[in-house]
This record gives C-alpha cells, structure tokens and sequence, in this order.
C-alpha cells in the first residue's frame, strides 16, 4: 500500500491516539475511546489512512 499520510498528519494521530487510549483506560467506560483511539494510532503508525484513500486526498509528499 501506498502511503498517503504525511510527517505532520501522522504524529497529529499517533499523539491522538495514545492520548485516547491512556483516557479509556483511566475511565470507568474504556470500551468505545479504546476503539476510537485505535484508528488514529493505526494509522498514523502505518502511514495509510482508508478514508483519505477512498477521498483521493494525500498529505504524503
């Protein structure tokens, strides 16, 4: 797969993602932030976002 997350974009997700994941587990209802914080961390780390795919949108250089 191709990426089409840029530098910027990716750490912008990854920081959200922790960020979501460390407030689901210090909450009383960690199942739904768990899931949300999931897919910004995937793909900030893989470098592919499905929506920016299927948008035709890149931030990659």
């Amino acid at each position: 797969m191709t990426r089409n997350l840029g530098t910027l974009d990716r750490v912008i997700r990854v920081v959200l993602g922790i960020a979501l994941l460390t407030f689901a587990l210090a909450g009383e209802r960690t199942t739904w932030w768990a899931l949300i914080g999931v897919f910004p961390l995937g793909t900030g780390l893989t470098g592919v976002c499905p929506l920016y795919r299927y948008l035709r949108i890149s931030t990659a250089r």
